[in-house]
């Protein structure tokens, strides 16, 4: 799908701590008209529904980083996101050296001066563990990058966020997400197809992320809930101040359901710059993006710019030509996203028909060290069963065994015929 072109560069005082190069994009208006189709049956997944929900684990039991106090620390540190904290990690061998490292070394891991002045300040008023109290106290769990409950598909994405603060719970149900955003001012059209899509989705066993704006996201974050389903909400601003204020009830209904997250610390506002930089979480915790009516400068679309950078499909919704609020989903099904006209076209183009089935599959089979041996040799490049074979140490039978599992698990899959990749 080709959305990406030189255009107008996405940058704000804040982004810089996200945002490493200077692509930019446009999406350009286009016309198509396609009839969307309201009622789809879903009876291949809706016997798996509860099943996800009921295998949550009712507690989130983090194994913690022993550095998540220094994750913490230079999260409040303005100017280093996750490029630099990576550098200064590099340099100086690990985050506690990092975080106490003189202004030479800093310099010499390639801090500029504002802000190794900014972490010398941090780090002198700061106590990390009056830090970690306050944010326990808030009811608010950090999960860092090399937390074993850290989201996977989220750990994947180009320049992941080190640190996100949770209210909620997340589970490996979450694994299979999709993300639903769009319009802040939804038609009668776009309202109704919103809240049908991710409805049905959500009772396939697929969580909803969104943004908790109001409009679209807002449909869909209800959709959810209502279908008894999860749903996760990425903030641009602290996870204790959710925005905007007339959905804080529906922030507290999808703590019971899910879980607000957020890469900015407690206390943050919501300023509008922080919003574009979240939405690459949006995109990276989810399997691929669902635009549902977005203008042509629509915010929504800044989601899609994000996913496609992170390698995540793109789906729209099909709208009438003369819709203002259809242009951007229009121009993006003529530039190649999947046209969506049903939560079973979704979970098609997904392949996650047997979402309830690989998660129970998953959550039943114990670690298997045939199958990790194979998973860990699994890339973006295809690999034929035979090598994988014998760089694995296994027999033909054991890796064909393990690679069956990692299919049925959604972890590996065949673009041709004997040979593998990641799923995802």
């Amino acid at each position: 799908m080709g959305f990406l072109a030189e255009g107008c560069a996405l940058r704000t005082s804040r982004n810089e701590r996200y945002l490493t190069d200077d692509t930019t994009y446009t999406h350009p208006s286009a016309w198509a008209t396609v009839s969307f189709v309201t009622q789809e049956r879903l009876l291949k997944v809706s016997h798996a529904r509860f099943a996800l929900r009921d295998t949550l684990n009712p507690t989130l039991e983090i194994m913690s980083s022993p550095d998540r106090r220094y994750y913490l620390g230079f999260n409040l540190v303005p100017g280093i996101g996750p490029a630099r904290l990576a550098r200064l990690q590099s340099y100086c061998g690990s985050l506690e050296a990092a975080w106490h490292a003189s202004s030479i070394d800093l310099a010499a891991a390639g801090l500029d001066a504002r802000s190794s002045a900014a972490l010398i300040a941090t780090r002198a008023r700061l106590d990390l563990d009056t830090e970690l109290e306050r944010v326990a106290a808030a009811g608010v769990d950090i999960l860092c990058l090399d937390d074993a409950t850290y989201p996977r598909l989220l750990r994947e994405i180009p320049g992941a966020p080190p640190l996100i603060y949770v209210r909620g719970i997340l589970g490996e149900a979450d694994d299979w997400a999709i993300a639903m955003v769009g319009t802040r001012t939804p038609t009668t059209y776009g309202r109704e197809a919103a809240f049908h899509l991710s409805s049905n989705l959500a009772r396939a066993g697929v969580t909803i992320v969104s943004g908790l704006a109001l409009g679209v996201d807002t449909l869909a974050h209800e959709a959810a809930l209502q279908a008894g389903g999860r749903t996760l909400a990425v903030l641009g601003c602290g996870v204790d101040l959710p925005y905007p204020e007339r959905n804080r009830r529906l922030a507290g209904r999808i703590i019971e359901q899910g879980a607000l997250i957020s890469d900015y610390p407690l206390g943050t506002l919501p300023v509008a710059a922080n919003f574009p930089p979240r939405n690459r979480i949006i995109s990276g915790l989810s399997r691929g993006v669902l635009v549902v009516e977005a203008g042509e400068r629509s915010g929504a679309l800044i989601t899609v710019s994000f996913a496609l950078e992170q390698g995540r499909d793109v789906f729209a919704l099909p709208g009438p030509i003369f819709s203002r609020q259809s242009a951007g989903c229009n121009q993006l099904i003529r530039d190649g996203a999947a046209l969506i006209r049903s939560a079973e076209d979704l979970l098609s183009e997904l392949a996650l028909t047997s979402v309830g089935i690989q998660h129970e599959v998953r959550t039943a089979i114990p670690d298997d060290p045939a199958e990790a041996a194979v998973l860990k040799l699994l890339s973006h490049e295809p690999y034929h069963i035979d090598e994988l074979s014998r760089t694995a140490g296994l027999s033909a039978h054991a890796a064909a065994a393990a690679l069956a599992l990692l299919e049925l698990r959604g972890l590996a899959r065949q673009p041709v015929p004997l040979h593998y990749v990641l799923a995802h």
